[in-house]
């Protein structure tokens, strides 16, 4: 296993440390399974297409373009704010 370094803010460092802490793992192992658990944006446009491809199977639901882009704003606002963003 190869070892990296990596440059971010001591704030953050810190919290993903203690974050790590509470639930008993050292801030590498902690990195380390989140990089397993994380998906690339290649894997979550695959998942898409088939989680896609899924519903126009069960019940013919296959949305426009414009649709998908509709739907993915209101989603964005909703998050927003739920979140404060």
């Amino acid at each position: 296993m190869s070892d990296a370094n990596v440059r971010i803010p001591e704030e953050a460092k810190d919290r993903l440390a203690a974050i790590a802490a509470a639930e008993g793992l050292s801030l590498r192992a902690y990195l380390a399974r989140l990089a397993e658990t994380l998906l690339t944006p290649a894997e979550r446009a695959e998942r898409a297409e088939k989680a896609l491809a899924a519903l126009k199977k069960w019940n013919g639901y296959a949305p426009t373009v414009d649709q998908q882009h509709d739907l993915d704003s209101e989603l964005d606002r909703r998050l927003a704010q739920v979140t404060g963003r």
